[in-house]
């Protein structure tokens, strides 16, 4: 598991081995699966505990932070 980014009380990971497609797991009090493209950009897979704000908090970063995750889960993965 690599952390590649930390932002407002998330820690945004990539699991080494982990399987396509592209997508990070969003760790807090709870834990959510993003997947990093989709028709309409990034979107929500699953969470497991996470509060309503804590997802949303995380889908923006997400998708603020796109090319930058694509770029570390390529680097990771490839």
């Amino acid at each position: 598991m690599v952390t590649i980014w930390r932002e407002a009380g998330l820690r945004i990971v990539i699991y080494v081995n982990d399987h396509h497609p592209a997508h990070v797991h969003v760790v807090g009090d709870g834990e959510a699966k993003i997947n990093l493209i989709g028709p309409n950009g990034p979107y929500l897979i699953w969470t497991i505990d996470m509060t309503r704000a804590d997802v949303r908090r995380a889908l923006r970063i997400v998708t603020e932070q796109q090319t930058f995750f694509l770029n570390r889960w390529t680097q990771i993965h490839d």
